[in-house]
């Protein structure tokens, strides 16, 4: 019986975010971020956690990086700190900031790692937030100054560029349900943020593009879509599963493959105000992307819910559940793939950009040892999904297990370990979890599916 491997040219990273990992979050000229400041208000963040100090990479990245290198990856995905890089989010730019992340980048070359670099992983600079945030028009445009200069200064150092992580958390978690910074609970706000983060990604594909030698790196954009199936197939649940697309999905995905936004959701909220489109947005949020990255967790049960504006509700689910509570559902990864490769008809690459659990992680007695088997079983069964999908024909180029190292996991703090290495939050220590010598192996093509 063949053996069932991956692509030999197929790309193995790890990931992580800037806000979660790096601290040092009043060093070197670094300026305030909305999680700075949600992550003060009382009862935002659980226990009070901030991301003050985390697991300190600012100061650690070299021994990280070497952790790296044993674990065999060919790249690491980090997202770079717009506070960090300009304070006020407009205006002057901080240089001790990019020397950071090309010391950074360059640590990684040294040990044969590419740098994927996220420009966008919710860490908004506080000024522009009190000038109205992404609700606001203007932030788009301050994105696309910002991203210029970070394709200026780290354009030989940057491997691989996304735009945005996850738009649809930082518009809806943000803005309309509150639990995510800003903290804000609007609708009408929500939509207004999700049309001017895309126009902001789209603005900042049209800097890349037009910068003289500089845009030989594949760019693209993170998204977190959800592709639910129904509890059953009455046709109410199937269209259930279906409506409940719209937010999540088909606001964000059908706007970058030149669809516009799902009308029926803005139908079903009647009294709510529908973001201004301005004449030539749609074009520019549709412009050619080189892949397309997504963060795959969980497969949602969609059933009929005549009590809702759009008719749907999240059904029970049967599968076993992680500490997050989330169902582990490693077939909805290989249907997620596919159905993104029918809509985009096998015309843009795609990169798993963040895959993972969180579970109930504990050192061994004498500190040494981390047994995870049920985050390895976890991993394994995504793994096959994904070469399931391969097999198909699914242009799949990569895959980023999230994450590198357990750490700040927004308003949850630290109390969610996704981490492949276990952080010892007290000292700085770092100690591989069996998850990481398993991955190890899966990169050496020593482990079969």
């Amino acid at each position: 019986m063949a053996r069932r491997q991956f692509p030999a040219d197929f790309l193995w990273g790890v990931a992580a975010a800037s806000y979660q990992v790096e601290g040092a979050a009043r060093e070197d000229g670094r300026g305030e971020s909305i999680w700075d400041t949600f992550s003060r208000k009382p009862g935002a963040v659980l226990h009070g956690h901030t991301g003050d100090v985390s697991v300190d990479q600012y100061h650690r990245y070299e021994e990280d990086a070497g952790l790296m290198k044993d674990l065999g990856v060919g790249s690491y995905r980090f997202s770079l700190a717009w506070p960090r890089l300009q304070p006020g989010g407009s205006g002057s730019f901080n240089s001790r900031g990019f020397d950071y992340y090309k010391r950074l980048c360059d640590s990684l070359h040294q040990r044969g790692i590419s740098a994927a670099a996220t420009l966008y992983h919710w860490d908004l600079p506080q000024p522009l937030e009190d000038a109205g945030g992404w609700p606001h028009r203007d932030t788009a445009y301050r994105f696309a100054e910002y991203a210029e200069a970070c394709f200026t200064e780290l354009g030989n150092h940057v491997d691989l560029w996304i735009t945005l992580n996850e738009p649809w958390c930082s518009a809806v978690l943000g803005y309309h349900e509150g639990v995510h910074a800003p903290g804000r609970r609007d609708l009408s706000a929500a939509w207004a943020a999700s049309h001017h983060l895309l126009l902001g990604h789209g603005l900042a594909l049209q800097a890349y593009r037009e910068q003289d030698g500089r845009s030989e790196q594949p760019i693209g954009i993170t998204l977190n879509i959800d592709t639910p199936r129904p509890a059953t197939q009455d046709p109410r649940d199937v269209l259930a599963a279906d409506r409940a697309m719209d937010l999540r999905t088909r606001m964000y995905f059908d706007p970058l493959f030149g669809r516009g936004y799902p009308e029926r959701h803005f139908e079903a909220y009647p009294g709510e105000t529908r973001p201004e489109v301005r004449a030539g947005d749609l074009e520019i949020i549709a412009g050619k992307i080189d892949f397309l990255g997504l963060n795959y967790y969980f497969e949602p049960v969609m059933a009929f819910d005549p009590d809702h504006p759009e008719g749907f509700r999240v059904a029970p689910d049967y599968h076993e559940t992680t500490a997050m509570g989330w169902p582990v559902t490693p077939r909805g990864l290989y249907r997620q793939l596919t159905w993104v490769a029918r809509e985009t008809r096998g015309q843009c690459p795609l990169y798993i950009t963040e895959n993972g659990c969180a579970m109930e992680d504990s050192l061994s007695d004498d500190g040494l040892r981390c047994r995870d088997p049920k985050r390895i079983q976890y991993l394994r069964d995504h793994f096959s999904a994904a070469l399931d999908a391969i097999e198909e024909g699914v242009d799949l180029r990569g895959y980023f297990v999230w994450s590198l190292i357990d750490n700040f996991e927004w308003a949850l703090g630290y109390t969610k370990r996704f981490g492949i290495i276990y952080a010892d939050y007290i000292n700085q220590r770092r100690v591989p979890k069996d998850s990481f010598y398993y991955l190890r192996e899966v990169i050496s093509q020593s482990e079969d599916f």
